[in-house]
C-alpha cells in the first residue's frame, strides 16, 4: 500500500509542462501573431487548462482585451492584497464589466498567515519580500492550484525583462508572456484602437502601480517602474523571477 501511495504522489507531483514543451510551443509559434498565437493555445491545448493573471494596472488591459477577444470564459485571477489602490479595484470592476469577464476570481492572504507573520500590517516597511510572499505569492499559489497553465502581461520593454521569452515554466507550470515582444508605443496603440479605459492613477504619475505602501509616484525621465519599492533592491515582488 505504501509503495502505490509514493507512486500516486509521484503521478500528482508531476510537472505538467517540461523544458522540452517550451522549445516545441516557442518554434511552433514563432512569428505568429499574438492574438492567433492565443487563439490557438486557448481553444486548443490548453482550453479549461488555463488562468488569466492580473493586477489590472495601467496596462492590463491590453492582455485581458486580448483573451477576452478569444475566449470570455477564461478564468481571470486577481490577487487582493488588501492593501490595493481603491482605485484599482474600482477599475477591475469597470473593466471586467466592459470587456464581459465571466470569471474573474479574487484570493486575498491567508488571515491565519497575516495575523502570524504580519499582525502589525507592517511587513513591508522592513521586510517587502516577505510582504510580497504573504500577500501575493502565497495566495497566488493556491489560486493556481487547479490550472497547468497561466498567462501573464509582462513585457519586454520593462526594465529588468529585456530577455523575456514568451513561454517559460514555472512551478511546473505553463507560463505564457503573449506581450513579451509588444513596445511601448504598441501597447498605446492598442488602447486608442480598442478604446480601451486608462487605470484611473496613471494620469497622475503612476506608470505603474502596486500596493499603495509600496508604489509612488515616477517623475519625469525615471523608469515606469521606479515608482515600485523606491528605496528597496528590489524589482519583482516574488511572483515573477527577474529576467536578463
Amino acid at each position: 500500500m505504501a509503495s502505490a501511495s509514493r507512486a500516486i504522489d509521484s503521478i500528482d507531483t508531476a510537472p505538467a509542462f517540461t523544458p522540452a514543451d517550451i522549445e516545441r510551443l516557442t518554434a511552433k509559434y514563432a512569428g505568429m501573431a499574438t492574438e492567433a498565437m492565443l487563439a490557438d493555445l486557448l481553444a486548443g491545448e490548453l482550453k479549461g487548462r488555463i488562468a488569466a493573471v492580473s493586477s489590472f494596472g495601467t496596462e492590463s488591459a491590453i492582455l485581458l482585451d486580448l483573451v477576452a477577444s478569444v475566449d470570455k470564459d477564461v478564468p481571470v485571477i486577481f490577487i487582493n492584497t488588501q492593501k490595493i489602490f481603491g482605485e484599482t479595484l474600482a477599475y477591475r470592476d469597470a473593466l471586467s464589466e466592459q470587456l464581459g469577464l465571466t470569471d474573474l476570481r479574487e484570493f486575498r492572504p491567508d488571515p491565519r498567515l497575516l495575523a502570524e507573520k504580519d499582525g502589525t500590517s507592517l511587513r513591508w516597511s522592513y521586510d517587502p519580500d516577505g510582504c510580497c510572499d504573504l500577500r501575493k505569492v502565497e495566495p497566488l499559489r493556491r489560486a493556481l492550484a487547479p490550472f497547468d497553465a497561466w498567462i501573464s502581461g509582462r513585457k519586454g520593454f520593462q526594465s529588468g525583462r529585456a530577455a523575456l521569452p514568451r513561454f517559460e515554466i514555472d512551478e511546473g507550470r505553463l507560463k505564457i508572456n503573449p506581450l513579451a515582444d509588444w513596445d511601448k508605443a504598441t501597447l498605446d496603440a492598442r488602447f486608442t484602437e480598442r478604446k480601451l479605459p486608462r487605470h484611473p492613477l496613471e494620469s497622475q504619475g503612476y506608470p505603474s502601480i502596486g500596493c499603495v505602501p509600496c508604489t509612488s509616484q515616477v517623475q519625469p525621465g525615471e523608469d515606469p517602474r521606479a515608482g515600485r519599492w523606491r528605496g528597496w533592491d528590489k524589482t519583482e515582488c516574488g511572483i515573477h523571477d527577474p529576467v536578463f
